[in-house]
């Protein structure tokens, strides 16, 4: 435990410094420091609101675990959710601290900007981690390793939550601004005459930032849980050595890379050159240090099946690169000059083509790992996908600080050149976001597996029974959830957009001042209405997923969940892939349009991608992410319940 507690040292260390040194830039200008305060008193009111609706659920479900199975798994239970919550707050916090400094930082050029928006990122990424690591590490030594079961169940309720809540919100402002600011107005991006411009900056740190470190969080967890389960019921206490090491190599590997990235940004390196220098150093240095590890306890096969986990995810993020960027997307938006339905169409073709490549990778590096290390070898797979998650991270939720920095750039009035910077550096943050839900995905899928592995071992289920009419049913069941799971979700923010766009009609109605410039919008009221609108919808989703696998389990056994659990992996990784990538493409296409190809802003062309955009935003950020989180929720929550009630099922 020792390199454990170590690597959490030095990653808090720089956690502070990283705080230090964004906070010492300046915000800027009386305006574009009054922008930035809106914003992050939105997005603490919205957390803050959010929090008084799950964690009395939180409360009650750990007055359930304490009398029913102990109070230590019901103190677990609470550290994992208060953590997660930790986590995506402060990430937060620093965040919306970032984007005027970076906005101001590119007054003086590109590599001050970067400075600032990376390390703002690399706050989010390595409180992930290191509050990840130190509670796992704490509630292990303890309580022990059932214990740690709980500590991801709370990770992974707070997660779903906070991904499905910041999903909603931050979809239903960006929808709502792009309907009547864009198509009906005619206004650019992030201007100010749109009222509900604050609530999308808002949107863009509750959903990209909080939410998106919740997921990451409750994913980071998930899979060490699922590797040192498996690893101590096949090795004993080696198996739990192993992957501290593993994953402590990870988090150190990722610390080296991150101040890599601040050296190069500060020598005013090309930004696409450092954040890649900087993830590509992550996983060399992470993989040098495994091989070392695995030479060292004449354990070569550990090291291939860490080796086989980086390579899948480094494939699955370029594969989704491909498919969101360059000529893929440049073919999508031409379909644009036909019109919106061909870009939906497009774009629809688009994601369901790319669940091929990534899904038969998946399958491949689940079969070797399987071939090297048995279910062991697949959860470790899963464990060197994520390892170097505090750089993934990092480099993930810079762009939702970039994209905040342009909006604070646009609405504060500074000079065009510093919009050309930090537009150039969002463009970067977009590809980024979508290789970081392909990491996402991938590691969904292979803990979900070993998860399963998991539970088909406390539950003793030898052998999945085909004939057994109640697993078919169980697989039929988990299949439709990730579909009506979707739907509740892409509901939801259409019921949202729709409150957006009547305020935002209203305003513009009855305040004619506002497209002039003469009078400045109500703000607030639309920052209300996305609160109010995400957090009434997001809690029969997230319920579901606690829900499905204990009524199934009570109702007809544990062969029906065990296909249940199949269904919905099955189902969710796939659908998450065609959402996460039609809805980048269609992101990526709009852009590209607004760049000036096919007429530029305002022609035919732009309002058909703006309506491919506005169709794929819940697809990729509200839906697609909160697939992976539920399906591993609900392997979490089978194997807690089961130990609560196995013996009377059985």
């Amino acid at each position: 435990m020792t390199i454990l507690f170590s690597s959490i040292l030095a990653g808090a260390v720089l956690i502070v410094y990283l705080t230090l040194n964004v906070l010492d830039k300046s915000p800027g200008n009386e305006k574009t420091e009054k922008i930035s305060r809106i914003i992050q008193r939105g997005a603490k009111s919205f957390l803050f609101q959010e929090y008084t609706i799950f964690f009395p659920i939180v409360f009650l479900l750990s007055l359930l675990f304490g009398f029913s199975s102990g109070w230590v798994n019901a103190i677990s239970f609470i550290v994992g959710s208060s953590f997660s919550v930790l986590a995506g707050f402060f990430g937060m916090l620093i965040a919306t601290k970032s984007n005027a400094r970076t906005a101001w930082g590119a007054t003086k050029g590109i590599g001050e900007a970067l400075d600032i928006a990376f390390s703002g990122g690399a706050v989010m990424g390595l409180i992930v981690s290191v509050l990840g690591l130190a509670g796992l590490g704490i509630v292990y030594l303890l309580f022990g390793l059932q214990a740690v079961s709980y500590y991801s169940l709370g990770a992974s309720f707070v997660a779903l939550f906070a991904r499905v809540g910041g999903g909603i919100y931050t979809k239903a402002a960006d929808v709502g601004a792009d309907i009547v600011g864009k198509v009906e107005s005619n206004l650019p991006e992030d201007d100010p005459r749109n009222p509900a411009v604050i609530a999308d900056n808002v949107g863009d740190n509750v959903g990209d930032v909080a939410g998106m470190g919740a997921d990451l969080y409750e994913s980071y967890v998930g899979s060490i849980f699922s590797a040192i389960s498996l690893g101590y019921a096949l090795f004993g206490a080696s198996g739990i050595t192993s992957t501290l090491y593993i994953i402590s190599f990870g988090l150190i590997s990722s610390i080296l890379a991150i101040i890599l990235v601040k050296v190069l940004s500060r020598l005013n390196t090309e930004p696409a050159l450092a954040l890649r220098s900087g993830t590509i150093a992550s996983s060399v240095i992470f993989l040098a240090f495994s091989l070392s590890y695995a030479i060292m306890e004449k354990n070569m096969n550990l090291f291939w099946t860490v080796l086989v986990g980086n390579i899948v995810g480094v494939s699955i993020g370029l594969i989704t690169e491909w498919y969101t960027s360059g000529k893929k997307v440049e073919k999508l938006a031409h379909s644009a000059a036909m019109g919106p339905a061909n870009v939906i169409i497009s774009g629809t073709a688009l994601g369901m083509e790319s669940t091929a490549v990534i899904t038969i990778l998946i399958a491949v590096g689940t079969l070797i790992s399987y071939k090297l290390g048995g279910l062991y070898g697949i959860a470790m797979a899963g464990v060197g996908m994520l390892a170097t998650l505090a750089m993934n991270l990092s480099v993930d939720a810079y762009g939702p600080i970039a994209d905040n920095a342009g909006g604070v750039a646009q609405m504060a009035g500074l000079e065009k050149g510093v919009r050309d910077i930090t537009d150039k550096l969002d463009a970067l943050g977009n590809t980024t976001a979508a290789m970081g839900k392909g990491f996402a995905i991938g590691s969904a899928a292979l803990t979900a597996i070993a998860l399963f592995a998991n539970f088909g071992s406390i539950a003793h289920i030898q052998q999945i029974q085909l004939q057994d009419p109640k697993m078919f049913i169980g697989a039929l069941i988990g299949a439709m959830l990730t579909f009506f799971f979707s739907a509740l979700a892409m509901n939801a923010v259409g019921d949202a957009a729709n409150d957006m766009v009547e305020e935002i009609r209203r305003q513009i109605r009855e305040m004619p001042g506002i497209l002039a410039g003469a009078t400045e919008p109500d703000y607030e009221s639309c920052i209300k209405i996305a609160t109010k609108g995400a957090l009434k919808r997001m809690v029969l989703p997230s319920v579901l997923a606690i829900a499905s696998p204990i009524i199934l389990m009570l109702g007809l056994g544990v062969q029906s969940v065990a296909g249940l659990l199949i269904g919905s992996t099955v189902t969710g990784v796939a659908l998450a892939i065609f959402m996460a990538n039609s809805g980048g493409a269609w992101d990526n296409a709009k852009k590209y349009v607004e760049e000036g190809h096919l007429g530029g802003k305002g022609s035919f062309a732009h309002k058909a991608t703006v309506v491919g955009d506005t169709v794929g935003d819940p697809y990729k950020d509200t839906a697609g992410p909160a697939l992976n989180i539920l399906i591993k929720l609900m392997a979490i929550t089978s194997i807690v319940f089961y130990s609560i009630v196995g013996r009377w099922i059985q």
